[in-house]
């Protein structure tokens, strides 16, 4: 796999070229990254979901979708991702590659000229945004926050993550809180905005069949506005010793109670442990092989589902089960006894391998996607461990089941959640 080739705009922002034939489509990407806290995650959340509404050049969202399908189907998508203590706006450009269309060759710059615009020239009245693209899409972000309680499986998962990290920056919803949404202005939003693309650290990306040096001169005179100095990004709390692990129980009206464990892995992405926490991760919980599908859900049948997943970014590790009430105690009890096993290496070969290929398998799958290829870089610029898919496998070929028992060892409870119903 060819890697990204990286340069710096004059005005600061950092640009990833990934030149390649294997897709038809080419992908531009921007993140704006913020420190997540909670009087700003609402505010920067609600933010790409406004600029989406239209640009001065575009006002409308109709006007946009036209000038769009006019561009061979072109398409503009915005997200809001948590990535350990930081929260990133994202901004999508897909546009089909000109070489496809006969006599197109200005089409990447018409369709960077439109998300330029959505980015840097919003449709403003007055001393803020359009109140009325405001006031929806506050409304809509307001209906998905309060969605959140409708997909209990989601929202368990949630809930342990708020508390566990209630003391610390992750423990903020990636979305914001309801009270900041609702208050919040036009005008307070439109100077936020303001002074948050003047600082905030931002990296593009560029992956199709692309030339590198057309490439890199177009995007100098696209994204050639001036920046001001960008704010330090925090570094994400990720070792931390538990001395008691605590319980949290919370009741709704549910048909089945969701189990949701949350561990303290003590290890960040660039620790050497790191490879044998995801493989000690998918030995324990993230395929149908996995001793918890196995042994909570197949042998003892408590749960309906059962399975862990890591957040690398903080180094956690959360067990999510759902269970009858009254099963409980001894639904723990035998997902405690799954962690403690790999504690203590009791790893079959056929567990070990088998996740092993998984893990590979799922690798390969990511090249695949360039949503996929531009997220394991952006990964690697945030963890500050910089890896092509060849190394990555090359890296999970290396553990061997000593070192899943010394990353294991390391992981502590900390917070045990319990969604139930109310009687």
């Amino acid at each position: 796999m060819s890697d990204f080739k990286n340069y710096t705009l004059p005005n600061g922002i950092n640009l990833h070229i990934y030149p390649t034939e294997k897709f038809k489509t080419i992908v531009y990407s921007i993140f704006l990254h913020q420190n997540l806290k909670k009087e700003l995650a609402a505010k920067t959340a609600l933010l790409p979901y406004v600029l989406e509404r239209g640009s001065k050049n575009w006002p409308t969202t109709r006007e946009l979708v036209i000038t769009l399908e006019n561009l061979y189907g072109a398409d503009i998508i915005t997200e809001v991702l948590k990535r350990g203590e930081r929260q990133i706006v994202q901004f999508i450009l897909e546009i089909v590659n000109p070489v496809y269309v006969q006599g197109n060759g200005s089409l990447e710059k018409k369709g960077l000229e439109v998300l330029k615009d959505i980015l840097t020239n919003p449709v403003v009245e007055g001393d803020g945004f359009k109140e009325s693209y405001v006031n929806r899409e506050k409304e809509i972000l307001v209906n998905q926050v309060k969605g959140l309680i409708n997909d209990k499986v989601t929202y368990a998962m949630e809930r342990c993550i708020q508390e566990m990290c209630r003391e610390e920056d992750y423990g903020v919803y990636r979305l914001g809180r309801l009270e900041d949404l609702e208050h919040m202005d036009s005008s307070e939003l439109y100077s936020y905005y303001q002074k948050f693309l003047n600082t905030a650290p931002m990296d593009i990306f560029v992956l199709g069949n692309v030339d590198t040096e057309q490439t890199l001169s177009l995007m100098e005179e696209t994204f050639n506005f001036s920046r001001g100095d960008m704010f330090p990004l925090e570094p994400t709390l990720v070792y931390k010793d538990v001395e008691e692990p605590r319980y949290v129980e919370e009741r709704l009206e549910v048909n089945q109670g969701k189990l949701t464990l949350g561990y303290r892995t003590n290890t960040l992405v660039k620790d050497e442990d790191y490879y044998p926490l995801v493989m000690c991760n998918g030995i324990l919980g993230a395929f149908p092989h996995s001793k918890l599908f196995q042994n909570v859900r197949e042998k003892a049948s408590l749960a309906y589902y059962a399975s862990s997943r890591l957040e690398k970014d903080k180094g956690i590790m959360l067990i999510a089960s759902g269970i009858e009430t009254g099963n409980y105690e001894k639904a723990l009890e035998i997902i405690q006894q799954q962690v403690e096993s790999m504690k203590s290496g009791e790893i079959s070969e056929e567990e070990f391998e088998s996740t092993r290929v998984g893990l590979i398998n799922s690798v390969k799958v990511m090249d695949d996607s360039p949503y996929q290829i531009i997220s394991r870089y952006l990964s690697g610029i945030i963890s500050d461990r910089q890896e092509t898919q060849e190394e990555i496998i090359e890296q999970i070929n290396r553990v061997r089941v000593e070192d899943v028992v010394r990353a294991a060892d390391k992981i502590q409870l900390d917070t045990i959640y319990f969604l139930r119903n109310k009687d």
